[in-house]
């Protein structure tokens, strides 16, 4: 039986800002199941990259966000051990804010307001930290015109 083909799913993440602090969520699930990362997930057809960022943000984390600009694009391929490609997502990263204690649900095991300072000890990606250091940058500017 021929392996079925793969294409770009379609995604989106939020870098939501408290403070000082970026909200991230430890996966429950494959693929990077205990991996800390920004709240994200598919793009539901008919929805808005950025809708889908904020209702992930809700979904994963159940906090209400606000999100203003588009921080970076992050390709993700995964591979088999014998290098075919076994998912791929394009990831459109936003940057915004959010209150509130953030508890872990749907697939989410853990979420958090991290510091920014504590942000490298989390074992995220260099993309995924330039996105954040971008999103930053962004919220910033949006804060103080």
């Amino acid at each position: 039986m021929p392996t079925p083909a793969i294409h770009p799913r379609p995604a989106a993440s939020a870098c939501v800002f408290r403070a000082n602090a970026v909200l991230l969520v430890q996966r429950g699930k494959p693929p990077y199941s205990g991996s800390w990362n920004l709240p994200g997930g598919s793009i539901e057809p008919g929805e808005k990259a950025i809708e889908a960022a904020a209702r992930e943000v809700l979904e994963e984390t159940g906090i209400v966000c606000t999100l203003h600009s588009l921080a970076g694009v992050n390709d993700v391929i995964l591979r088999s051990a014998d290098g075919a490609i076994t998912h791929h997502y394009v990831i459109l990263a936003f940057a915004g804010s959010g209150d509130g204690d953030p508890v872990a649900a749907s697939d989410a095991q853990a979420a958090e307001f991290v510091s920014l300072d504590d942000v490298p000890n989390r074992g995220l990606g260099r993309r995924v930290c330039a996105i954040i250091s971008a999103a930053w940058l962004l919220h910033s500017a949006a804060q103080h015109p």
